[in-house]
């Protein structure tokens, strides 16, 4: 009885949040976050065009989120830095609401696990980015002297 319970917690849980995405996705509430959310394209030094699948696979989780990189990635809108930085950024903190509901339901205290996941996965992707600014410059850097 108590695997029925969760599953029915877990049910109320991600059908209405699936539910509110799609709408989000259908009435490009998303596209305007991405948008008003330029500054994070700064701060982690990646395209405007990266911000889209970012908040994807934040919000919903890494599977869909993955379809979403895969395609803007196959049509040209990002860079494979750009990919790799959001790839980095998703598999330390993916689906959020979701996962976070999910562990909530089952007792888990939601403000750490969300403070967490988010802080680990900002510093690791500003840390690599950085790194990988980092290597850019000298690659350049050292074709200009070749040159």
């Amino acid at each position: 009885m108590g695997l029925v319970r969760s599953l029915v917690k877990m049910t109320c849980i991600i059908v209405p949040i699936m539910v509110a995405l799609q709408l989000l996705k259908d009435y490009k509430i998303l596209d305007k976050m991405a948008k008003r959310l330029s500054f994070i394209s700064r701060f982690f030094n990646i395209s405007q065009n990266s911000i889209f699948p970012l908040l994807v696979g934040f919000f919903i989780g890494i599977s869909y989120g993955a379809g979403v990189i895969i395609e803007s990635a196959e049509s040209g809108n990002m860079s494979k830095k750009d990919t790799f930085l959001v790839v980095v950024f998703l598999i330390t903190c993916h689906a959020v609401v979701e996962d976070s509901g999910l562990f909530i339901a089952l007792g888990a205290n939601g403000w750490i696990l969300v403070s967490i996941r988010v802080i680990v996965a900002i510093m690791l992707t500003y840390i690599i980015s950085r790194r990988y600014g980092l290597k850019e410059r000298m690659n350049l850097k050292e074709i200009k002297e070749k040159a």
